[in-house]
């Protein structure tokens, strides 16, 4: 009697670059909170992709990555530039000067619904049985956590709604980059040197962005905001966002997507250590249900068929 294959995503090609990714993302939303304030979140986007950018591109050369990028594949850099780090991150930004990080972390959860229907449109990749059962479960566990951040935000329904309203453009955002992860044309140009590529372009379209509507660049040299720019340039942008596409590349966007619903409870437990957050039973009920649901669909056998 023949055994059957594991599925692709508990293999340690996917399991070892999803845990990374997702521990990594689980600590951002507190890193991105401290960078608001002196300096305009534009430009602390730009600082962010530039430095990561040119990091992850001095990787690519360093490492003697094979393959060229033509014309195609620099307007291919460009989309994904725009749709991943600018109007993605620009969004996420300023949804974080009306609600809390968790609660960003918490909507942004949603990532895993367009890329399953971005999927289906445009890679023809339909979700199996028990992989649409475990992303029931899943966002039933992110609906509760979403109940719970919503009644303890001190800042009331219109704040929260406007918070809410920019988190959900910055998902569209990101699963159109998700997805165009996915196709032909992302397998057919070196993926280290495109996505730097991508970080620059990104990098300086936040850059003109920030110098007309904010002015000159602003920089505050605090330990904390140095630091976290590096951090967020290095560890959970030019390591991060490889890993994380190479992942989309092997299990298409729906599942990779589970990065998403599971960061909220990293980050709120993340909190709790930092900031004081308390579990209530609610939260503590969400984070379960989000991590079931996230077995459920990891070892689903044939997720896109």
């Amino acid at each position: 009697m023949t055994t059957a294959p594991p599925p692709q995503s508990t293999r340690a090609r996917v399991l070892i670059p999803f845990g990374i990714v997702t521990l990594i993302w689980g600590s951002t939303w507190l890193v991105i909170r401290d960078q608001l304030g002196v300096v305009p979140p534009s430009w602390s986007v730009s600082y962010r992709f530039l430095v990561a950018g040119a990091a992850l591109l001095a990787w690519a050369v360093i490492r003697r990555e094979p393959g060229t990028i033509d014309a195609r594949g620099y307007a291919f850099a460009a989309a994904l530039g725009l749709a991943q780090f600018v109007l993605n991150f620009n969004f996420v930004y300023r949804a974080e000067q009306f609600i809390t990080s968790g609660l960003v972390a918490v909507v942004f959860a949603l990532l895993l619904i367009p890329n399953s229907l971005f999927g289906r449109i445009f890679l023809g990749q339909r979700m199996g049985r028990q992989l649409i059962v475990g992303s029931a479960v899943a966002m039933g566990g992110v609906a509760l956590l979403f109940v719970h951040e919503v009644r303890s935000d001190p800042h009331g329904p219109t704040t929260a709604l406007t918070g809410i309203a920019l988190t959900l453009c910055a998902i569209l955002s990101a699963s159109s980059a998700n997805v165009m992860q996915g196709t032909e044309t992302a397998r057919r140009y070196p993926m280290l040197r495109t996505t730097a590529v991508a970080m620059l372009m990104g990098g300086m379209f936040d850059a003109a962005w920030a110098w007309f509507t904010a002015g000159p660049p602003v920089m505050e040299w605090r330990l904390g905001y140095v630091a976290g720019i590096l951090y967020l340039g290095l560890a959970a942008s030019a390591l991060a966002f490889p890993l994380y596409f190479g992942v989309i590349r092997i299990i298409g966007p729906a599942k990779s997507a589970y990065s998403s619903v599971i960061v909220p409870v990293i980050a709120m437990a993340l909190s709790t250590l930092f900031e004081g957050y308390r579990w209530s039973t609610l939260a503590a009920c969400g984070a379960a249900l989000a991590a079931f649901g996230l077995v459920i669909a990891l070892t689903a056998r044939r997720p896109n068929r």
